[in-house]
């Protein structure tokens, strides 16, 4: 864990894999950093579904290293307690018409950040059951079973003793959420810390792409996780992908959501949108074969080395959102560039799946995974080309 469009216009940039890619297979991605912004060390999520809080955490840290205010671990699970509580009364006060799950949206960190604060990983480390990742398979259950208990009760009335009888359970599992602690040895609170670090929540803002709403005005995208309905700037595919590459460009990160169930999606560390049909050419299979493959063995066949992608067109990225092919699983933070053997341009990735992958928990994700799977993206308001903003009015 959470900001429309009309033409169709196709997105040029180098997201045509085809033009750079040569028709012989190859076996490997060689990358070659372009710029790489500062960012702390890969965490991991382990079994939580709170990606959105690792993503968010280590966005606002790359932040605070980029204001010049030096490294700071920042606590996720006092993010998600004081989110998931929220998201718990607001499914009751709609009777469970609305979603109760543990994942999340970037801007439930930035309404955390403006209305509650922040702490230090060390004031609130998050895990108070014996166990040095998070494990949330319990937490999740019970807390599920309990507002779901209450959301859809036939009682004509209800007392609010269930939200003590919930905090305590996150409490339980996460800890408390401390109303003061002590940091480098001085004493804040979590408002006085944000203060303190100069974070200004109303510096973010969130961008995506549809073609379903106004281009250059907001809306709140339709996903589950987006329970707050936080606004999103809607500007057309080729705009958005200028904010991307601007923002690394300049020395900001990005707060990245995206679809990961698309073939191209590895575990070791690959993204991309590979052309099946003409890959399952290059690879020297025969389409009968290629048919009969698992998805695994397809997958492996397609992201051993570069390949000709699919052409992305905000058409395409359209449809597969109204289709469902397009789904909000994800949330990741870019922070550079890079080119594989051929100079493609690819994001790099900081992902919260720990380090034991082939790149030591960062991703490559060509340009074309970009422009056709990402939700949205949160990124500093000074990183949007100063044309962009001006369209709108930011």
């Amino acid at each position: 864990m959470l900001c429309a469009l009309l033409a169709t216009c196709m997105v040029t940039l180098s997201i045509h894999a085809a033009d750079s890619i040569e028709s012989t297979r190859q076996d490997t991605f060689i990358f070659t950093t372009v710029k790489a912004n500062p960012i702390t060390s890969v965490k991991n999520q382990h079994r939580s579904s709170t990606c959105w809080a690792f993503a968010s955490c280590g966005f606002l840290e790359s932040e605070l290293l980029r204001m010049g205010k030096g490294e700071y671990d920042l606590s996720e699970m006092f993010i998600v307690s004081h989110t998931m509580m929220d998201r718990a009364q607001n499914y009751v006060r709609l009777h469970g018409a609305s979603s109760f799950s543990p994942g999340g949206s970037f801007y439930d960190i930035i309404y955390c950040a403006k209305y509650y604060g922040l702490v230090p990983q060390s004031a609130m480390p998050g895990i108070e059951y014996g166990d040095t990742l998070p494990n949330h398979h319990e937490l999740d259950a019970l807390a599920g079973s309990m507002v779901n208990a209450i959301a859809k009760t036939t009682a004509k009335t209800i007392t609010q003793n269930w939200l003590k009888s919930l905090q305590a359970v996150y409490d339980s599992y996460l800890g408390t959420c401390p109303e003061e602690f002590e940091y480098n040895g001085k004493k804040y609170t979590p408002k006085s810390f944000v203060k303190m670090l100069g974070l200004n929540p109303d510096d973010y803002v969130s961008i995506t792409s549809f073609s379903h709403h106004p281009f250059y005005e907001t809306f709140a995208i339709e996903v589950q996780d987006n329970w707050r309905m936080a606004l999103s700037y809607n500007l057309p595919l080729e705009d958005m992908m200028r904010v991307m590459d601007n923002a690394i460009q300049t020395g900001y990160t990005i707060g990245w959501g995206s679809d990961v169930s698309e073939t191209g999606f590895t575990r070791q560390g690959i993204g991309v949108m590979p052309d099946e049909k003409r890959g399952a050419e290059l690879v020297g299979s025969d389409q009968a074969r290629w048919t009969g493959l698992t998805q695994t063995d397809k997958r492996n066949e397609l992201t051993r080395g570069p390949l000709p992608e699919i052409e992305v067109t905000q058409e395409l990225r359209q449809k597969a959102y109204d289709n469902w092919e397009t789904t909000d699983d994800h949330g990741m933070q870019i922070y550079g560039i890079a080119t594989d053997q051929n100079g493609k341009e690819y994001y790099m990735i900081k992902n919260s799946w720990g380090t034991n992958n082939k790149y030591k928990g960062t991703w490559y994700i060509s340009k074309a995974f970009a422009a056709y799977k990402t939700m949205n993206f949160v990124v500093h308001k000074d990183a949007i080309p100063k044309d962009i903003r001006k369209k709108l009015g930011i």
